[in-house]
């Protein structure tokens, strides 16, 4: 079997938060005794090019191309987050941001104005948005915002953009929220909530390449340990994570079909 190869861009909020994830992940492949290279591949390089990759053994991936791959990649973990608001459970959140020192109270505030999001397709910067804000359509305001800014990439660009006035609210991840407001609460105290979405399957760690026979089991067994070890503790709350959970694939099903289902365009929000 040809090596494969790890990365946690996803969740490499900060400078801090990168290093973190690549010690982790190499403190797990050494633990699970497989000799995969931690690579890097920081933005603005597209994550769909990375998750298209065929080698990737342990991969954070966005649970919608997760859940619409056909076949799925092999779920290896998912993250736990251990702020309170995850309830020690596999999920995450959109925040739905606005600028800090904005007159906006309340995510109906926003209305009228300018709407951003990272990319259409992304779950929580573009599906898990538009399904939010779906429910205050009527047919009496059938369109929300006067205008839609997209292509932001990530949360980084949104903050940028509510920071410079190009849009009045926008979304974040929220874990990511969560990461950049413990390692660098100047830049995150910028822009605060005003809403957020219901809790979806987080983000999960994913093998596209073929595993060899125990080699999952390795890699979970090195990922719960990572958990327990008195070493790895600082790095972990650093993370702000309690451990990894081990969800079944089915528990994604449901996210392709948040997507396949009529989605307005954000035009159109």
């Amino acid at each position: 079997m040809q090596a494969a190869v790890a990365n946690a861009r996803m969740y490499s909020a900060t400078p801090q938060a990168r290093a973190d994830w690549k010690q982790l992940l190499r403190w797990v492949l050494q633990r699970a005794g497989l000799a995969w290279e931690v690579i890097d591949y920081d933005a603005p390089a597209p994550l769909a090019a990375l998750w298209a990759r065929g080698d990737l053994g342990l991969a954070m991936m966005c649970g919608l191309p997760y859940s619409q791959r056909n076949p799925r990649p092999t779920l290896v973990a998912a993250p736990l987050p251990s702020p309170a608001r995850y309830g020690a459970k596999p999920v995450y959140f959109t925040d739905i941001v606005v600028r800090a020192d904005s007159p906006y109270e309340t995510l109906a505030d926003t209305f009228g104005g300018v709407i951003g999001y990272t990319l259409a397709d992304s779950l929580s910067g573009g599906v898990a948005l538009a399904r939010h804000l779906e429910q205050f359509r009527t047919p009496q305001r059938p369109r929300l915002y006067r205008k839609s800014v997209g292509n932001l990439i990530h949360a980084r660009g949104v903050i940028d953009a509510l920071v410079q006035g190009d849009i009045d609210a926008g979304p974040l991840d929220s874990y990511y929220h969560d990461l950049l407001a413990h390692h660098e609460p100047a830049f995150a105290a910028q822009v605060r909530s005003v809403a957020s979405t219901g809790a979806l399957p987080i983000p999960p760690l994913v093998a596209t390449a073929s595993l060899a026979p125990g080699q999952l089991q390795a890699l979970r067994e090195a990922l719960a340990a990572a958990a327990r070890s008195p070493e790895m503790a600082p790095l972990m709350e650093r993370l702000l994570l309690d451990g990894f959970a081990f969800p079944d694939a089915a528990d994604y099903d449901g996210l392709a079909a948040l997507a396949k289902d009529p989605l307005p365009a954000f035009e159109e929000l």
